[in-house]
């Protein structure tokens, strides 16, 4: 009797692992799928009108305040579509939810460091999430009409979440080499596809709002602000 119930038990956990496994790859085709003809080269970007700004997605920082070499592919390929007329406006959206780390405050330092005019890079120093940094795109800077920068593998689950906010966007890879590790964030990623696809269909606040920065405005309004 007790090996049964075991054999059964096991069958039933068997099943629905399956049934989980095959319901996240099902959601993880339908992300690609459905966003891949909005992914586009610099060029093809640049020839876009009435785009509100260029959205780059924070990365890890270094304890040194050394930009990663994921967020500066990711910076290079947004200060070059800046330089190329894309957008008039930079938004540097990341992690500076404690004191001592501040991805955005080195974001924000590499673009001018570039010759980027302070003013036209904003910062949101509460883009926690690739879901926040969007949602904060869309309902504190206001920005309707946006190109999103980050790595390809990252980009269809950014640009699902774009869409199911009511945001027009397309996105530019920064994949300038490869990455160590890149496997593994391709597996983990698949998971996070699927996370983010139940995320965007019921679209919860995210951690922080606050009040309304247009991106049409001045960036320098955004400088050493905590989250609010």
């Amino acid at each position: 009797m007790i090996k049964k119930l075991l054999l059964w038990t096991l069958c039933i956990g068997f099943i629905l692992g399956i049934a989980g496994l095959s319901a996240v790859l099902i959601l993880d085709a339908s992300v690609r799928r459905g966003t891949e003809d909005r992914i586009l080269t610099e060029e093809a970007a640049a020839e876009l009108e009435d785009i509100d700004c260029i959205l780059v997605l924070g990365c890890l920082v270094h304890d040194s305040g050394r930009p990663s070499d994921m967020l500066r592919d990711r910076l290079r390929r947004g200060v070059a579509l800046y330089e190329l007329g894309a957008a008039p406006k930079l938004l540097m959206s990341g992690d500076h939810g404690r004191e001592d780390y501040n991805e955005v405050g080195a974001m924000k330092d590499y673009a001018t460091d570039a010759g980027i005019p302070s003013s036209d890079v904003f910062m949101d120093h509460a883009g926690f999430s690739t879901y926040e940094s969007l949602y904060r795109a869309r309902d504190v800077f206001a920005a309707d009409r946006i190109l999103i920068v980050t790595q390809e593998y990252h980009l269809y689950r950014a640009l699902h979440i774009a869409e199911a906010l009511g945001i027009e966007a397309w996105g530019i890879p920064a994949d300038y080499h490869t990455y160590w590790g890149q496997t593994y964030r391709e597996i983990r990623e698949v998971l996070a596809r699927a996370k983010d696809f139940w995320q965007a269909a019921f679209q919860p606040k995210p951690t922080f709002l606050g009040d309304v920065i247009p991106i049409s405005g001045n960036g320098d309004l955004t400088n050493d602000e905590e989250p609010s």
